[in-house]
């Protein structure tokens, strides 16, 4: 993927990292430790900064400074039917425009995301979905769409998702079988693919805090 700017790279960086939990919920940002990590200057991370607080990614708290946001544990359906909408839109338009080189990257990053699993390598797992889903939307050329699929992914309880025992082994098949329509050229069949891998995910989560509210063993382990 490239980026515009040295800002868009810095928030891709930050994006990814808090929907892959290598930056924890609540965690805090300092401009400074993030310019020395990516041997950058202040100045384009703190334009990432406003991007991201912008897309509710992070909050700027007072005498607190600057914290990845929480994420909403009850997403509401309507979050769920949004980001459907969405995804479908730009898994149609890349469907449209991608080349030979763009169906094989896609399929590498699917590769690298069952390898992680393989390895049972949560970072990995989470942040090569992360690329798997970014790619292919980037594959659209509709970055207003693109921007608000972003700030819902930000209010998403991804990283719970993630926890539940099974569901990356799960999400990998349901890439799979997103990967097969495209290849195939079955829009209806593509469609259908991403509304059940986004429903799926909420499905296992709503099941798993159900148990867990009635005191029943946590299906959430470590992969």
């Amino acid at each position: 993927m490239s980026f515009k700017t040295k800002e868009d790279y810095v928030a891709e960086f930050l994006r990814e990292g808090i929907l892959a939990g290598r930056f924890a919920r609540g965690a805090r940002f300092k401009q400074a430790e993030i310019a020395q990590q990516l041997d950058i200057s202040i100045t384009p991370v703190r334009e990432a900064f406003r991007m991201l607080e912008a897309e509710g990614y992070i909050h700027n708290i007072t005498h607190r400074g600057v914290v990845v946001a929480p994420f909403d544990v009850s997403a509401t359906r309507e979050i769920i039917e949004l980001r459907v909408v969405l995804e479908s839109r730009l898994v149609l338009a890349a469907m449209r425009s991608m080349s030979r080189e763009d169906h094989l990257k896609l399929a590498e990053l699917e590769r690298d995301f069952e390898q992680a699993i393989a390895k049972g390598d949560r970072p990995a797992v989470r942040a090569m979905n992360y690329r798997f889903h970014s790619y292919l939307y980037s594959l659209a050329q509709q970055p207003q769409t693109v921007h608000f699929m972003q700030v819902l992914w930000a209010k998403y309880p991804f990283d719970l998702i993630n926890m539940i025992g099974g569901r990356v082994g799960r999400a990998a098949q349901e890439h799979g079988d997103i990967l097969k329509a495209i290849a195939a050229g079955d829009e209806p069949a593509a469609l259908t693919a991403v509304r059940e891998h986004i429903e799926a995910g909420w499905r296992e989560l709503q099941k798993d805090l159900e148990q867990t509210s009635a005191g029943l063993p946590n299906k959430m382990a470590a992969q």
